[in-house]
């Protein structure tokens, strides 16, 4: 089997999407003829590579002893061969049992990666009645309630959107996909926008231009870094197999995706710029490994670059162990070693004899002089200065950089940089790891001292968190009055590297049972044997830099406590309430994307797109800015111009006006918020499956549905069914029945004229009467309209 795939990027989506099913792949570049009916060796040319575990060549096989001979060994039997050979139609030769396969062939059926459907609802940011939401159309305004009004004798349900001035907006429930929640740069409450004024137009024609610029920029960096050439690396080697298989857990699927696609990028002829995003303990440092030794198979040198001593001490102990029993040398510059063990440690990797450095931000210093670098591996880049930011950047032209990072991106950003950064993310949790049990309240001896006593009797270790080292001493005087036969460590970053190194060997050891500590122990520190965390002063910290620490425990089968406590004498701020709320609220596994949204609800998105573009943003919110940004970078990739006015497309442009009543009573769902929840899932449903899997799950949750819930969701499968055929208005007025646009046979329009129908081909438009189209079994006219539609599509499949 024989696939041309000419382009780059489609070569690449071609290989994940192989990958993804288990098929065995080849690729083989600039290939000049076919093999004869015989050949079956693989070219040893550097180009040939596999983003699965690779094959290595037969063994006995004999190099070909002509050029002729060598290319006509090219292809392999048993795999998809993947060619950049031009073929513009596909064709079979059963003879030679060879099957040619042009990427035209393949358009429709697998021209893009195939992806879950992702719910808008997870991605974007939550709203209930009073929040400050925006309207795409009409701006920024205070959601004050879910309201039911009625309008010609047919019931309905509206959000009461209320804006500047005391306008007021009603607003249909299958708009929501139209309403974003407002999150501005500084979490704080927005102005209103006037109604019937320029001050929207004007506030949203700005975050257009702004989006337009931002897109043209990142992709014309993408495109840039696309035509510079790298090195490409060979496929694996026994050795890699060999120390996969060492792995002593079984990978998520998720961790699988990211090896397959960090593979990809490696033996691909242009430079990686890979982000692998993962919640803690999800599994990124394998993925980190498995990059590193696969660069040096080919002789090529691998830095890690890390943000914390500790840290880089840890990548040192792990990449170590995994890569001695190769050969491979690994070693670390830390302040954990002398200056004569530095001196010389950047000697050998001057010379190559060190293949892997681990390290802080020392690694960029002027003395730190690579023989081959290869790969640079940054984790928690966003932890890095200015300085060795724009250090990072200027390296990315030419080496593959691969960046792990565990604060999560929020998802419709994601979706907005896709097209042009190269995301893995890693979402699912390994398969026996349970969710750490979070406590959160004021400090209490006896609270703390049951904590430790508990994790004391199972043998397990604790970590207790006191973020002033000035006051260090006093947390290990309370820890000791609360746990006297407890032996106590301390660490935090004022102390030397010896007293350090000494403390945290011991920690590892078993030989201390509480390292009271500072926040030093916050990035990457992997301990299974530590399942307790205890923080005093939680209020003084950050959301991300509290769930961070709380991924210091739970790394093992064993259930994990963490206890976030705050003094009983000082008041919180709203702010340090919100934050305590959200990490007792978001506990279960994989909740750092919640995490990550809830932070910058609390602290406003600014710091996601840097000072400039916060401005733009503030005007019209995250969640409608991330989209805009989204669109305007897919039209920019394909070439396409901006009007001026464009919107990102939603499922409220389609035009359902069918008389039913229609909406979720209060008896029930009571919970108003649970109401909102459901009508926004239902206005963003694009699939009759995705709009049947919620009418289970609220069937599930409140039992059969009334007469008005029914025609609700009935409402909602007639508007995926005209998503997915195209149309973009279905009305029932006047006794007749209006679609538009719609294709249907000039047979199924001569049937229709017989029955005093009328099809206008020239505007793709329908008109019926109602008596044709009949009554539904359940005797509602959303489902006579739906039943009587499917019927031209599945007659047209017929014919």
């Amino acid at each position: 089997m024989v696939f041309s795939v000419p382009h780059f990027r489609a070569r690449q989506e071609m290989k994940l999407e192989l990958v993804d099913r288990g098929i065995p792949i080849k690729e083989e570049l600039d290939v000049l003829a076919v093999p004869d009916d015989e050949g079956e060796g693989a070219s040893s040319s550097s180009s040939s590579s596999s983003s699965l575990p690779a094959r290595s060549k037969e063994d006995g096989e004999a190099p070909a002893s002509s050029d002729t001979a060598r290319r006509a060994r090219k292809l392999r039997r048993g795999v998809v061969n993947i060619v950049d050979v031009n073929i513009p139609l596909g064709m079979i030769f059963p003879a030679a049992k060879l099957a040619l396969v042009s990427l035209a062939d393949t358009q429709g059926s697998m021209s893009v990666r195939t992806t879950k459907r992702v719910d808008i609802t997870d991605i974007t940011f939550p709203y209930k009645p009073g929040d400050y939401v925006v309207h795409a159309h009409h701006g920024v305004a205070f959601f004050r309630d879910l309201v039911r009004r009625d309008v010609g004798g047919i019931e309905r349900d509206y959000l009461l959107l209320e804006y500047a001035e005391g306008d007021k907006l009603y607003v249909p429930v299958e708009q929501f996909d139209r309403v974003t929640r407002y999150v501005g740069p500084e979490g704080a409450s927005p102005r209103l926008t006037r109604l019937n004024t320029s001050d929207w137009s004007r506030a949203i024609g700005r975050a257009r231009k702004a989006t337009k610029q931002l897109a043209f920029d990142l992709v014309d960096v993408y495109t840039r870094r696309s035509a510079t050439k790298g090195y490409q690396y060979k496929e694996d080697t026994p050795w890699q197999r060999e120390m996969e298989e060492a792995f002593p857990y079984q990978e998520t699927p998720d961790q699988l995706a990211a090896i397959a696609d960090i593979k990809t990028d490696m033996q691909s002829i242009h430079p990686m710029d890979r982000l692998v995003c993962g919640d803690v303990g999800f599994g990124k440092t394998e993925v980190a490994l498995r990059a590193a030794f696969k660069a040096t198979q080919d002789k090529k040198q691998v830095m890690v670059l890390c943000p914390t001593t500790i840290l880089a001490q840890q990548h040192y102990t792990t990449f170590k162990e995994r890569f001695e029993p190769f050969g491979v040398r690994v070693e670390v510059l830390s302040r954990f070693r002398t200056p004569a063990q530095q001196k010389r440690t950047l000697e050998d990797f001057a010379n190559g004899e060190v293949q892997v450095l681990v390290g802080t931000h020392r690694l960029l210093s002027r003395d730190v002089n690579p023989k081959d670098l290869g790969l640079v591996i940054i984790d928690e880049e966003q932890r890095f200065g200015v300085g060795h930011k724009e250090q990072l950047k200027n390296m990315r032209e030419s080496i593959d950089i691969l960046t792990l990072s565990a604060t999560p991106i929020p998802r419709t950003m994601q979706m907005g940089l896709s097209g042009v950064r190269d995301m893995s993310l890693i979402m699912t949790p390994p398969d026996d790891r349970r969710p750490v049990e979070v406590h959160v309240g004021e400090w209490d001896p006896d609270v703390v001292a049951d904590a430790i006593a508990r994790e004391l009797d199972r043998k397990g270790q604790v970590y207790y968190v006191s973020n002033r080292v000035r006051s260090i001493d006093d947390a290990v005087k309370r820890v000791r009055e609360a746990a006297g036969e407890a032996r106590i460590g301390v660490a935090h970053g004022k102390m030397s590297k010896e007293e350090l190194e000494i403390v945290m060997e011991d920690f590892s050891a078993g030989e201390i049972d509480v390292l009271v500590a500072t926040t030093i122990i916050e990035s990457g520190i992997d301990n299974p044997h530590t399942n307790t965390l205890i923080i005093e002063d939680a209020q003084r910290l950050g959301l991300a830099q509290m769930y961070q620490l709380k991924g210091r425990v739970g790394r093992s089968s064993t259930q994990a406590y963490a206890y976030f406590l705050f003094p009983d004498n000082v008041p919180l701020t709203e702010e340090a309430r919100d934050r305590l709320t959200a990490i007792d609220e978001n506990a279960d596994l994989g909740s750092g994307m919640r995490i990550a949204m809830k932070d910058l609800e609390i602290r406003g998105a600014g710091s996601i797109l840097g000072a400039e573009q916060s401005g733009n943003m503030s005007a019209v919110g995250f969640d409608l800015y991330a989209q805009m940004l989204s669109q305007a970078v897919n039209l920019t990739r394909e070439g396409e111009s901006i009007s001026d006015n464009y919107l990102p497309e939603a499922l409220s442009d389609i035009v359902i006006n069918v008389p039913d009543h229609t909406y979720i009573p209060e008896e029930y769902v009571p919970d108003a918020d649970e109401r909102v929840l459901f009508y926004r899932k239902l206005a963003s449903a694009d699939t009759i499956e995705f709009v049947d899997e919620l009418a289970r799950e609220i069937i599930e949750k409140h039992g059969e549905m009334p007469p008005a819930t029914v025609n609700q969701f009935q409402k909602a499968r007639l508007k995926a069914f005209a998503n997915e055929h195209n149309i973009a208005q279905i009305s029932v007025t006047g006794g007749k029945l209006i679609v538009e646009p719609i294709t249907i046979s000039k047979k199924q329009a001569s049937a229709l004229r017989k029955k005093a129908g009328r099809y206008l081909a020239d505007k793709k438009k329908l008109i019926v009467p109602m008596r044709v189209v009949g009554e539904s079994e359940d005797g509602t006219t959303l489902t006579a309209v739906q039943e009587f539609l499917s019927s031209f599509f599945s007659s047209e499949k017929e014919e």
